[in-house]
């Protein structure tokens, strides 16, 4: 018999998430067992909710878990029970694509994170005496209690509110890992985000953090623009004004250093490369479509503008997290402002704030969560 935990099971595509309960196996190698405090909701989860994943269903979403260890598995080094961990993504730290430091694309990836199985293809919760998937990410954190991996598990200090750095396991790493890592940002140069959401208010702090000379925020939401402008963004713009690249491009003299686009649309991928001055870089964040496909100017190719995919932000969690936990507790990084917390209960709630653009990041408080 596995540990009794609860956790929101998706049976149906694009259907609400139903709170049951489900048995949890006991760690196995390199593995911990980590009682979660609170879990952030990311873009990534509407999108397997909505059919990205094909895969059978029922499945147990989540993968911006932070909580506390309470069994670790053979093997495991480095964590012992009691200590704060935030979950983020899974690489497995061997192959060689690891091996040259480039985490977020390891050849074992996909089948870690995105299969909601575990590498080798097992599950770690069983549900009705059933398996279920339940390792997305190698966590599933919509769940009071989660099986993770050493790999993906982050120490933090453990007076710092986990509820507060949860969501630091992937969207917000992510935006600011594209600014200070994959680009390296240097004070005075220019930035461009399109779409406001938790990855691109990400992005706009981190410039700030970098000394950018100038931030410029593009969204559909004027409210959103007005919590960039809070944030650091210098000049903001709603999507459909317009002439909006040429006026970016007017306003940069040329075009920015770098772009980032947030939202995952062909669309926007082209305004985002028509808005990177030559020698620029542009970067694709969001989540597209399986089969998206975006067409770009050669001749603005061949002026040396590069066109990048970032996972992750090209980061490595156990070395950037801990980053961002600093500059948060500095003032630099606040992104409780982005946060908004929800009992596990209501995370259908959630989820409906979030589609709706009411909430920029919702955060699931579990029961019984703490530092401790």
């Amino acid at each position: 018999m596995g540990l009794p935990v609860r956790a929101a099971l998706l049976r149906e595509v694009g259907g609400p998430f139903v709170i049951d309960e489900v048995e949890l196996d006991a760690p196995r190698e390199g593995e911990l067992r980590v009682r979660v405090a609170a879990s952030g909701i990311c873009h990534t989860d509407l999108t397997y909710r909505a059919g990205a994943g094909r895969f059978p269903l029922p499945v147990v979403l989540g993968h911006e878990g932070a909580g506390v260890v309470e069994a670790v598995g053979e093997g495991v080094t480095g964590f012992q029970p009691g200590d704060a961990v935030v979950l983020s993504y899974f690489s497995c730290r061997g192959c060689r694509t690891c091996a040259g430091g480039h985490f977020p694309y390891c050849e074992r990836g996909y089948a870690g994170n995105f299969s909601g199985s575990r590498p080798d293809g097992s599950f770690p919760m069983r549900w009705r005496g059933e398996p279920v998937r339940s390792s997305f990410f190698h966590q599933s954190s919509f769940a009071t209690h989660v099986l993770a991996h050493q790999h993906n598990a982050v120490k933090v200090d453990g007076s710092v509110p986990l509820e507060r750095i949860a969501p630091l396991g992937c969207g917000f790493q992510t935006g600011a890992g594209a600014v200070l890592e994959a680009f390296r940002l240097q004070r005075g140069q220019q930035l461009a985000v399109f779409g406001a959401g938790s990855v691109g208010l990400a992005a706009i702090m981190a410039a700030r953090v970098a000394g950018a000379a100038r931030i410029l925020a593009v969204d559909l939401s004027a409210e959103r623009l007005e919590l960039a402008r809070e944030l650091g963004a210098t000049d903001t713009f709603l999507a459909d004004e317009p002439g909006l690249t040429k006026t970016m491009v007017t306003l940069t003299r040329g075009g920015v250093d770098f772009a980032l686009e947030c939202v995952g649309s062909p669309q926007v991928l082209r305004q985002a490369f028509d808005v990177t001055r030559p020698l620029g870089t542009c970067g694709l964040l969001g989540l597209p479509g399986r089969d998206a496909e975006v067409s770009l100017s050669m001749t603005a190719l061949l002026m040396g503008r590069r066109l990048v995919g970032i996972l992750e932000g090209n980061v490595d969690p156990k070395a950037f997290i801990p980053r961002l936990v600093a500059l948060n507790a500095e003032g630099r990084f606040p992104l409780e402002k982005l946060s908004r917390a929800y009992p596990f209960e209501a995370i259908n709630d959630a989820v409906h704030d979030m589609e709706a653009r009411v909430a920029v990041k919702p955060v699931l408080r579990m029961p019984g969560g703490g530092t401790t």
